[in-house]
């Protein structure tokens, strides 16, 4: 049976009806009969109110990244629209389902040269899979739900621009929305054949290693089994950290420049290679010219994508059952040299990072507070990190297990992704402890949204790793093009003054001691916080550009330990020769 609603509170029920919990965003004049709708409806949907678009735009696609439901975000016609673009890109980029619903001048203004009236269809086509501007309202409620399809199957942005005149129209409403209907394609079940000719090039390797990404995040049990069975050293993408364990003694960490060292040389080492679930687009510089990839993934368009000259088996199917298959047909295998030298060659690396955890130096390096921060972990502890060094850090010195949830801005990697995305973690997540974790060119990005995790409640602990530069930019000036050092300085600022401004509690961190107090506090408030860590300018260790080999260059290789205090760490050919000794 129908009712007469408004349009605009129809298009909000539709959305309701995809189990949508709350909408990020800021309200402006052609928002306003939206703005009513979500009044309206404030007691079956949450209006969370950002302090920028982009914020909200970045949230919705956090909020879609941890969940995997479809994340909601609007803004209104012209500057609010425009505000949202850098935030859609990073759901585009990380393949998350994202609504972005975005205002518009009453279609009698539209194309007369108004106020804030732009055409805003062709501002969003690059970034969108399904973009289109609603043009009447009886079937806006449906418009909306066919975005919310699109979203999901193309694991993209989808936009509707709405003319402020039609939310306002009554309509003759009846539930058209078909989320109780909607279904994730069947997992693809591997063809046998190429299961065993897999099986058989591991079998056959010397040195065999698996190379996951987020497209195996489902399947720990596998991967490990697998990497035991056949004795495989595991490395991930960095998205992927945290599918397995960090403490894994198999699992050497990422390889790359968001990278550990043990992996980054397992990496180029490999002569077998699965490659699964894995779009990593620096793929050709990771993975020596001598590896044969075995690549697993479930779209066909990947297949082949990276690494075309190095493939050897091509099988497109679900990764979990994939490696199940490959588990299943093949017998256990004896530990290689290579596998042997891969443990080894962890283990230094992990004791030469331990050796820097009770440093009190001034300013602080980075290793004492991940230490700290990874003994107050708990398993449900939610980490949303930013751009930059922050990540290398990350990456190498968090502790995480597959419980902890953490995500970052991954492919389109945009600074100021943190705070946004940290709300966002606390609102889904009230019980766990979230951590938003920046350096301080990215927290001055987005710090605002600070006055959102205070008006919300949410008790966020933010982290402000300040050292002054832009490090991310400072090391590729540096190492990559050895030109002078220009634009990367950063002045130093009080972050924890800012965050008291903004209504949360603030620190100031210098010295370990000061750390450890930090924490524990602003891990037990009950309004978030912001820790500011004065650190270290130093660069972290380069995972691009290692001189530690015998067969590098003696002066090479003394200059290199030197600069990163790494005397205690070996090459993984050093660890070969002692395993092939």
């Amino acid at each position: 049976m129908s009712s007469t609603i408004n349009a605009g509170d129809a298009v909000l029920k539709v959305i309701e009806e995809w189990g949508v919990p709350r909408i990020y965003g800021l309200p402006g004049g052609s928002f306003d009969s939206m703005m009513n709708a979500l009044h309206n409806e404030r007691e079956r949907i949450d209006f969370i109110q950002v302090r920028h678009e982009e914020a909200g735009a970045l949230a919705a696609a956090a909020e879609a990244k941890l969940t995997g439901r479809v994340g909601v975000c609007f803004g209104s016609s012209g500057p609010g629209a425009v505000h949202l673009l850098n935030g859609l890109y990073d759901a585009r980029e990380d393949r998350v389902p994202v609504l972005a619903l975005v205002g518009q001048v009453p279609q009698a203004f539209m194309n007369m040269d108004f106020f804030q009236a732009m055409d805003e269809e062709p501002i969003f086509e690059d970034v969108a899979v399904f973009n289109r501007t609603a043009t009447n309202a009886e079937g806006l409620p449906a418009l909306i739900d066919e975005a919310i399809r699109q979203a999901y199957k193309h694991h993209g942005v989808s936009v509707i621009t709405i003319p402020k005149d039609l939310a306002w129209t009554p309509i003759d409403w009846q539930p058209v929305a078909s989320a109780k209907n909607f279904r994730k394609p069947l997992p693809l079940q591997p063809h046998h054949d190429l299961v065993e000719q897999a099986v058989k090039l591991i079998a056959d390797a010397k040195a065999p290693l698996l190379y996951f990404g987020k497209g195996a995040s489902t399947a720990h049990d596998e991967l490990v089994e697998m990497s035991e069975k056949f004795k495989m050293p595991m490395v991930s993408t960095h998205p992927s950290k945290g599918v397995v364990e960090d403490t894994h003694p198999a699992f050497l960490g990422s390889s790359g420049r968001v990278a550990t060292k043990p992996a980054s040389e397992a990496s180029q080492a490999a002569d077998v290679i699965v490659w699964v679930g894995n779009d990593n687009p620096f793929a050709s510089k990771l993975v020596g010219p001598q590896a044969r990839i075995i690549q697993i993934d479930n779209d066909s368009e990947k297949l082949g994508k990276r690494l075309q000259d190095r493939m050897a088996v091509a099988i497109q199917a679900d990764a979990k059952l994939t490696l199940r298959e490959m588990i299943d047909a093949g017998e256990e295998l004896p530990g290689t040299a290579f596998y042997r030298a891969c443990l080894a060659n962890k283990r230094n690396w992990e004791e030469w990072i331990a050796s820097f955890n009770d440093d009190d130096r001034v300013p602080l390096r980075p290793e004492p507070i991940f230490d700290i921060i990874n003994a107050q972990t708990d398993p449900d502890d939610i980490f949303m990190i930013d751009v930059g060094n922050i990540n290398i850090n990350f990456a190498r010195l968090s502790h995480l297990q597959p419980s902890n949830k953490w995500a970052t801005s991954g492919k389109h990697a945009t600074m100021g992704f943190a705070v946004p995305a940290a709300l966002a973690a606390k609102l889904e997540y009230p019980d766990s402890t979230v951590y938003s974790l920046s350096g301080d060119g990215g927290f001055a990005m987005l710090s605002e949204e600070i006055l959102a995790q205070v008006k919300y409640r949410t008790p966020v602990v933010n982290v402000v790793f300040s050292n002054q530069t832009l490090g991310f930019i400072e090391a590729e000036q540096r190492d990559d093009s050895h030109q002078p050092l220009s634009g990367v300085d950063l002045i130093d600022t009080d972050w924890a003054k800012v965050g008291e401004g903004y209504g949360a509690l603030g620190f100031t961190v210098r010295t370990r001691e000061e750390a450890k107090a930090a924490f524990a506090e602003a891990k037990a408030a009950d309004r978030p916080s912001v820790i500011d860590v004065k650190l270290t300018g130093e660069m972290p260790f380069t995972t691009m550009y290692m001189h530690l080999s015998e067969h590098d260059d003696p002066e090479a290789v003394r200059e290199f330990k030197e600069h990163y205090e790494a005397q205690p760490l070996k090459a993984l050919d050093y660890w070969l020769e002692q395993e092939q000794a």
